[in-house]
């Protein structure tokens, strides 16, 4: 009796000593290996899980994950196993159809999903084409996933192929439904005297737009006119967009679903059907617009005086693109009296026109400046444009730069932005403002042990305007040297993503305390949510429901993610396609990222990204030090870093998978100091 009773003491000492391990839901983002990471909402960490504990989870999927080793000493990342797949992603998974009699299967590649999924034969399709899979479960035991073709987007390799299979990979859309586009098509577009009540008239006012030369919906537009009290009125005029697009109707629906347009690098998925997007809504030359307005008046300081918000009809005078008000803007005040036709529908720019685009020049210069004093960060990276033929080959990559026409829009947009987000704070009402948190310090703090390695220093970072002085200061003072990419990716890396919020905790990266999206509603829903809310507040109306506008605000930051993520599938599936003839080419490049299974580098001019596996490089067997931003070589204890000038050699290119295998081709860098010698240790 004694002896059980001491065994039942042991057995609940144990549970009691029985350690609580941690539990999150997160989202699965998985390897080819097979191997995942689960991200948790609000944690910096993401929990890795080896294949053999992820329970038939798949990359998209919503898991409950228990975390089963924290990060310590010995381990370098957190780790756990999946106990639940609490949903089941619905994005496709794209691959190519295989059939053996009546079984078939979509055959994957991808660098997400290592399982192929057996599927019905599809009514339609041939073997060996791409096609989009929905996994729908996984049985105990069973080999791989089973599921249903949900598209059939063509032969691979071919171009529509391959755009619609990148779209349909992110759950996107690539055409309307029929009866969205009926809807639009029932909007009228002729203006109505009623259509013009309680609306401003700036039709004799001058205004132009600005905007890319390949642009077709043009959603801005600026006027201005000089006062006699010797100041200026400059309108940034928005598409009225909500004043034809109602909410709850099949056009608003599918606008709130989709989020955003998205640009790839052949085509561009919009938001709003053509005829509002291109027609209806864009300001185009000579033609009588509906537009919501903001009218400042400006000092000739660029002091800003005078609010108005409001809606309000114009006429587009001129239509430029950024090349042709540039020439304005370089030929100056001493070139105003010749003729200049270049990049305007309108014919020859008569004389208040350049003297308008002039002015409005030196006010925005002004405004930049005040910005960056109040401590805007200037992230100056280099942005590549992939150029396409008419069948959507690569032919060209450059580099995109901006110059004081982009930045004169770019200002005024700005003030718009922050002057409608103030209006509406101040008011103390429910909005939508577009926010972006302080940066991480402890990376910020490996980049200040980083620059230093360079002989930087790095001044005082205790808060967040003298974060942004010392990284301004610290980009300057490293402009045009190699070591400048490599700053700057760890600078991002450090600050937090903007998205869109009802609570307003300003905007960092532009030092601005109130900010949101208003000048935009063509291409972001969230730009049509604040019209709306802005009417409402004019009109004196109560406040929006905060819970209804927090949810949107979630779904747009999710949809805008989504976009950005299908853009650079599609630019990194055509820059691959570009470098394929170049296999067996040598280039000079500078390493862009440093990982435990190899090193990244961008080669020059057109900073086409690939990969060095450590196993290819036969000169040391290198380490991976994370501390350092580098891998040393165990023997040699030779070190390669970020943006280390390298040469070398295109090894090999994969479409499927979007990557670039290249293979180092000259000798690295000199030894560094011995302190900086890497600790012995092994590479797994």
């Amino acid at each position: 009796m004694g002896k059980r009773n001491n065994r039942s003491k042991n057995r609940s000492s144990k549970r009691k000593k029985t350690k609580v391990v941690p539990e999150f839901e997160g989202k699965v983002l998985m390897s080819r290996e097979g191997f995942v990471f689960v991200r948790i909402e609000g944690q910096e960490e993401d929990v890795y899980v080896k294949a053999s504990k992820t329970r038939g989870a798949l990359h998209g999927d919503i898991v409950r994950v228990a975390v089963t080793q924290e990060r310590t000493g010995n381990a370098k990342r957190r780790s756990g196993e999946i106990i639940a797949i609490v949903e089941r992603s619905g994005r496709p998974f794209v691959g190519i159809l295989h059939t053996v009699g009546k079984q078939a299967w979509v055959l994957m590649s991808s660098k997400t999903m290592p399982y192929d999924i057996e599927v019905p034969v599809p009514e339609g399709a041939k073997r060996g084409m791409k096609v989009a899979a929905v996994v729908d479960g996984w049985e105990r035991g069973a080999n791989c996933p089973y599921g249903h073709v949900v598209d059939i987007l063509g032969m691979p390799g071919e171009n529509e192929t391959e755009m619609h299979a990148i779209l349909a990979e992110f759950g996107l859309p690539y055409k309307f439904e029929k009866n969205v586009e009926n809807a639009a098509d029932q909007i009228p577009d002729t203006i109505t005297p009623k259509d013009r009540e309680g609306r401003k008239d700036f039709r004799k006012v001058l205004t132009f737009t600005i905007d890319p030369a390949d642009a077709k919906d043009f959603d801005d537009a600026l006027s201005f006119r000089k006062l006699e009290n010797g100041n200026f009125e400059v309108g940034v005029h928005i598409a009225d967009v909500t004043y034809y697009v109602h909410p709850g109707t099949a056009v608003d629906k599918e606008a709130e679903a989709r989020g955003t347009s998205v640009y790839l690098v052949d085509r561009t998925v919009p938001m709003l059907p053509e005829k509002l997007s291109n027609k209806l809504c864009s300001l185009r030359p000579g033609e009588e617009k509906l537009t919501f307005s903001a009218v400042f008046e400006l000092t000739p300081q660029a002091k800003v005086l005078n609010p108005w918000f409001g809606r309000t009809e114009i006429i587009s005078d001129y239509r430029f693109d950024y090349e042709g008000a540039q020439a304005i803007i370089e030929a100056g005040p001493e070139a105003l009296e010749q003729e200049m036709g270049a990049g305007t529908e309108c014919g020859i720019v008569p004389l208040p026109v350049k003297e308008a685009v002039l002015t409005l020049n030196q006010l925005a210069a002004k405004l930049r400046a005040k910005r960056f004093k109040a401590g805007a960060v200037n992230f100056d990276r280099p942005e590549m444009k992939v150029e396409v033929d008419a069948d959507g080959k690569p032919v060209g990559v450059h580099q995109k730069i901006s110059k004081e026409s982009n930045w004169l829009i770019e200002e005024f947009m700005l003030l718009a932005n922050r002057s409608v987000a103030e209006f509406v704070a101040k008011a103390k009402k429910t909005f939508v403002y577009r926010i972006h948190d302080l940066p991480n310090m402890e990376k910020l703090s490996g980049l200040r042990d980083f620059a230093g390695h360079f002989g930087y220093k790095v001044g005082p970072m205790e808060d967040g305007k003298a974060v942004a002085k010392t990284l301004n200061g610290l980009m300057q003072d490293a402009k045009d040297k190699p070591e400048l990419g490599a700053i700057q990716i760890l600078a991002l890396r450090s600050m937090a993503k903007a998205c869109y919020s009802t609570e307003n905790i300003g905007h960092y990266g532009l030092a601005f305390p109130y900010y949101t999206h208003f000048t935009s509603p063509i291409r972001r829903y969230p730009d049509m949510m604040v019209h709306r809310l802005l009417a409402q507040y004019l009109a004196k109306g109560e406040s929006a429901s905060k819970d209804y506008y927090t949810m949107e605000c979630k779904h747009a930051s999710e949809r805008e993610n989504v976009a950005a993520e299908a853009e650079r599938e599609s630019i990194k599936y055509k820059l691959v396609e570009f470098m394929q003839d170049k296999v067996g080419q040598e280039f000079d490049g500078h390493v862009s990222g440093v990982t435990e299974w190899g090193i990244y580098v961008e080669i020059e001019p057109t900073k086409i990204e690939g990969m060095i596996p450590y196993r290819t490089i036969k000169s040391d067997f290198f380490i991976y030090d994370e501390e350092h931003y580098r891998a040393v070589g165990r023997r040699s204890h030779r070190s390669i870093r970020l943006g280390d000038p390298l040469r070398i050699r295109v090894k090999g290119t994969s479409l499927e998978q979007k990557l670039l295998d290249y293979e180092l081709v000259e000798d690295l860098p000199e030894s560094p100091a011995p302190e900086e010698a890497a600790p012995r240790k092994k590479r797994k």
